[in-house]
């Protein structure tokens, strides 16, 4: 852990921020789970969160050492409890799965999230973003995207060295660590998993559920409705 540690605090002196100094604790530090605001503003922001997330899980489902979540607090300096972000969804890559009540960096073997994702909804302001943008550069995440369902819009930044940059054209673009690839329609975004299958909502995972659940009960049903049709005829298979 200490070797961990002293990994990340060289990172990020290398980008130019100073080593949080030792200070003697007085009392215990609470970090709490919740930051009392809500999940999503709607039920397209909520819809894309959800699905994001859930296929994300599907890909990594055999991968025990790729952490998947959505609304979890991170909290990336440890004694300062001010300083923490929520992403709509994050990936991390070198930590194991399991429930957190918050992503607490010094309690992962300092492994920042290195793919995070925001969903937008007509509330969120450009000052917000930009905080998110900067939080997001500093604590060390590979790749941030924005989506916008409501104008179809997405952008996305890519680490080079100490910052993040743009992404010049993200339609067709293919995600270096999820191996995932974003397409961009008039009316959608089509997000591709490695495989060449689309990522499906809750609602569609479950209709193509049910299909191939009554398809092998009509199948199974046919067959035996065959057999007993031969055993009339008395041949026996």
């Amino acid at each position: 852990m200490l070797k961990a540690k002293e990994q990340y605090e060289n990172r990020m002196s290398a980008r130019g921020f100073q080593r949080p100094v030792a200070l003697k604790a007085r009392r215990k530090i609470i970090y709490p789970d919740s930051d009392g605001k809500p999940m999503a503003d709607n039920t397209k922001q909520f819809d894309w969160i959800v699905k994001i997330k859930e296929n994300l899980e599907r890909i990594f489902n055999d991968n025990s050492d790729v952490f998947i979540a959505g609304d979890l607090l991170w909290y990336p300096e440890e004694g300062n409890n001010k300083i923490r972000i929520a992403p709509d969804a994050m990936v991390v890559f070198g930590r194991p799965k399991g429930h957190r009540g918050s992503y607490r960096l010094w309690e992962e073997s300092y492994i920042p999230p290195q793919v995070v994702f925001e969903i937008l909804s007509p509330g969120n302001r450009r000052a917000e973003l930009d905080g998110k943008f900067q939080f997001y550069q500093k604590y060390g995440v590979e790749e941030f995207y924005i989506y916008d369902p409501d104008r179809i819009r997405l952008i996305g930044w890519i680490r080079t060295g100490n910052i993040l940059i743009p992404i010049a054209n993200m339609n067709g673009w293919t995600s270096p660590l999820l191996k995932i690839r974003f397409e961009l329609a008039s009316d959608d975004l089509a997000i591709y998993c490695p495989d060449g299958t689309r990522f499906l909502s809750l609602f569609e995972s479950d209709q193509i559920a049910k299909a191939n659940y009554q398809r092998a009960e009509a199948e199974c049903r046919e067959k035996e409705r065959l057999a007993a049709k031969l055993h009339e005829l008395g041949i026996e298979i």
